[in-house]
C-alpha cells in the first residue's frame, strides 16, 4: 500500500518519530521532516523495513529534498530523569524547535504525544508505514541514531554497539554481565535480570 503525502492538503505538515526508545544505551533520537506535498520515492517506508543502505540511500535524498528538516537527541541521562517516554517526546519537541519553516499541523508516529505548542497535532499507530513525511523522520531518526552508536562503540568496543546498536541482544546482554555498564548505559532500564543486576553501577 503506497504512502500517504498528506493527511490535510491545505495545512503545511511535519511528521515525526524517534529512534532508539527500546534500547539499553545511547540517546533517543527523533526527526521532524516537512516534504514537497508531491513528494515520491519507491524505497521510502517504515525505516525498519529498510536495509541499511537503503536506509543511508533516502537520508541524503529526505535531507536535500525536504522543505524542512531537523534531528535531535535526548542523552541517556536524561532518559533516567524523565524516562523514555517522556524523552522521546521531548527529542521530537527538540527537532520541531529547531525546523527553519513552522509547521501547520504534525503527524505523529504512536499513540500519544505531549502536544507542541500552539500545533495540533494526529497521532497515527505505526505511522511510518502510512504517510511518507513520518516515513522519512524514522529514516532520519534512525540514521543519525545509528552514526551516533558507531561512534560510542569506537569508545567502548566490548558491547558490540557497530552490530546491536545498543539493543538487548543476547550478546549485548552478555558483554553487560562481563563488564559491567558502561556511561553510556541507561541506569533506569533493566540491563540484566534483577538477580544478576546488584553489582551493575
Amino acid at each position: 500500500m503506497p504512502l500517504s503525502s498528506f493527511h490535510n492538503p491545505s495545512l503545511l505538515e511535519a511528521g515525526c518519530d524517534e529512534a532508539g526508545r527500546g534500547c539499553l544505551a545511547g540517546p533517543v533520537f527523533a526527526a521532524a521532516v516537512i516534504l514537497p506535498k508531491d513528494f515520491v520515492h519507491p524505497l521510502l517506508n517504515d525505516s525498519k523495513q529498510l536495509s541499511e543502505n537503503q536506509r543511508n540511500i533516502l537520508r541524503k535524498v529526505i535531507e536535500s529534498t525536504a522543505l524542512a528538516w531537523a534531528v535531535a537527541e535526548v542523552s541517556a541521562v536524561e532518559i533516567d530523569q524523565i524516562n523514555i517516554l517522556k524523552a522521546s517526546f521531548l527529542a521530537m519537541h527538540r527537532a520541531l524547535d529547531q525546523l527553519t519553516i513552522r509547521p501547520e499541523f504534525l503527524l505523529i508516529d504512536g499513540n500519544r504525544f505531549y502536544p507542541y505548542p500552539e500545533t495540533p497535532h494526529l497521532c497515527i499507530v505505526k505511522g511510518d508505514g502510512k504517510y511518507a513525511s513520518i516515513a522519512a523522520a524514522s529514516v532520519l531518526a534512525k540514521t543519525w541514531r545509528d552514526e551516533a552508536m558507531l561512534k560510542m562503540h569506537q569508545e567502548y568496543p566490548e558491547y558490540g554497539w557497530s552490530g546491536n546498536k545498543g539493543y538487548p541482544t543476547k550478546a549485548h546482554r552478555a558483554a553487560i554481565r562481563l563488564h559491567g555498564a558502561s556511561r553510556w548505559h541507561r541506569r533506569s532500564f533493566q540491563l540484566l535480570p534483577a538477580e544478576e543486576a546488584l553489582e551493575l553501577f
